[in-house]
C-alpha cells in the first residue's frame, strides 16, 4: 500500500473531510493564481450585478493547481448549486442530454477532464452552451426527427490538463478561459500554514518550507506531503521539525527537488537506456511501464520546468542539469539535440 490509505475505511473518510476542509470556499481565501483570481472576481461581479448566470469558464492546467476548488467557489460565490461530473463519464450524447435536462435555473455544471468527453456529446454541447437547447432525435433511419429541448440557463466550468485536445468550435464557446500555473514557494508555504492549522499540527517554519521546496509546485503535493510528514512525526513520537521531513520525504521516495519514483525512472531511462536520447515518448512510456498520457500530463511538465529535460523534434533529451541529478557526469551525446 506503500503507506497509503484504502478507501471506504474510517481513517479515508477523515482524509476525504480533511480534503473538503483545506479546499477554500471564496476567491479571497484562495492562494496563489492571483491574476487568474481578479478576473473571475470580475466575471462573477458583473454577472450578479445584471442579475444573470456567469459566461461559461474553462479552466486549463496541470493536474493539482485548484481547478476543481475553483468551480467550487464560481458556485459558492454566486450562491448557485453545483452539479459535478467528469469527461469519461459522458461517452454518449443521451449522457450528457440527461444531465443537461435536468439543471435548475442558475446552476453551475462542473466537467473534470472535458477533454476526453465524446465527440458527439461535445457537438450537442456547441448548442447548450450557446442557446441553452438540445436537439433529442427520436426514430432511426429515414423517420427520425429531431425534438429541441430548451434548457435552464447554466453555466458550465470546464476543467482540462490538456486544452490543446479541446476542438476549436468547443473553446471558442468559453466566456473565459483562466490558465493555471505552478505555484512559488512562497504561495505553497501559506498554502502549508493554512493546512497545519486546520490539522492542529505544530510544524517549524523552516519544515513547512523544507516541504514546500519539495511539492513541484503544486499545492495538492504540498498538503499529501504535510499529511505524510504528520504521520511520521506521530508514529515515531517527535517533533515535526526540518529533520523529520527529510526523514518522512526520503521514506516516500521525494528527494531534494521534489522528484518521485517515476520522475527518476524517466530520468534514468533517458540517461542509462537512451544515452541522454532522444528518445520518443510512447518508447519512453513503455521503458517505465507507465501510460504515455500520465508521462505527457503529470511527468514531464515539471521535469521541462525544472531543467531537467528538454523536448525537441525527433524526442525527450536529458539536460546536463539531469545527468549530474543522477550523480553522472554529463556526456556530449544528446547536447547537438538541444
Amino acid at each position: 500500500m506503500s503507506g497509503e490509505l484504502l478507501r471506504g475505511t474510517p481513517e479515508s473518510d477523515s482524509e476525504l473531510a480533511f480534503e473538503g476542509a483545506l479546499r477554500p470556499q471564496s476567491l479571497d481565501e484562495f492562494v496563489g493564481q492571483q491574476k487568474v483570481r481578479r478576473q473571475l472576481q470580475l466575471l462573477l461581479e458583473a454577472a450578479s450585478l445584471q442579475n444573470r448566470a456567469p459566461d461559461h469558464i474553462l479552466l486549463a492546467g496541470p493536474p493539482g493547481l485548484g481547478k476543481t476548488t475553483l468551480a467550487m467557489i464560481v458556485a459558492h460565490e454566486g450562491e448557485r448549486p453545483l452539479r459535478m461530473t467528469s469527461g469519461p463519464a459522458i461517452q454518449h450524447a443521451g449522457d450528457l442530454a440527461a444531465v443537461l435536462s435536468s439543471l435548475v435555473p442558475g446552476e453551475v455544471l462542473f466537467i473534470d477532464e472535458i477533454h476526453r468527453m465524446a465527440r458527439s456529446a461535445e457537438e450537442m454541447l456547441y448548442l447548450a452552451m450557446e442557446d441553452f437547447r438540445v436537439d433529442i432525435m427520436v426514430g432511426k433511419g429515414a423517420g427520425a426527427t429531431s425534438i429541441p429541448l430548451e434548457l435552464a440557463p447554466f453555466t458550465l466550468v470546464g476543467a482540462t490538463t490538456r486544452a490543446g485536445l479541446l476542438p476549436n468550435p468547443l473553446r471558442d464557446r468559453f466566456g473565459f478561459t483562466a490558465h493555471l500555473e505552478f505555484y512559488e514557494p512562497d504561495e505553497l508555504h501559506r498554502v502549508l500554514q493554512r493546512a497545519a492549522a486546520l490539522l492542529r499540527l505544530d510544524i517549524a517554519t523552516d519544515a513547512l518550507r523544507e516541504i514546500a521546496g519539495r511539492s513541484r509546485g503544486t499545492p495538492r503535493i504540498a498538503n499529501r506531503l504535510l499529511r505524510r510528514v504528520r504521520d511520521y512525526a506521530l508514529v515515531h513520537g517527535g517533533a515535526a521539525d526540518t529533520a523529520a521531513v527529510r526523514d518522512a520525504l526520503e521514506l516516500y521516495d521525494v528527494d531534494e527537488q521534489g522528484l518521485d519514483r517515476l520522475d527518476r525512472a524517466v530520468l534514468d531511462a533517458i540517461v542509462e537506456r537512451f544515452d541522454g536520447g532522444p528518445v520518443g515518448l510512447s518508447t519512453l512510456a513503455v521503458s517505465v511501464g507507465e501510460e504515455a498520457e500520465t508521462i505527457e500530463a503529470v511527468v514531464e511538465p515539471f521535469l521541462v520546468r525544472s531543467g531537467l529535460i528538454a523536448r525537441t523534434p525527433r524526442g525527450r533529451v536529458a539536460t546536463a542539469q539531469a545527468w549530474r541529478h543522477l550523480g553522472r557526469e554529463p556526456r556530449p551525446a544528446g547536447g547537438d539535440d538541444l
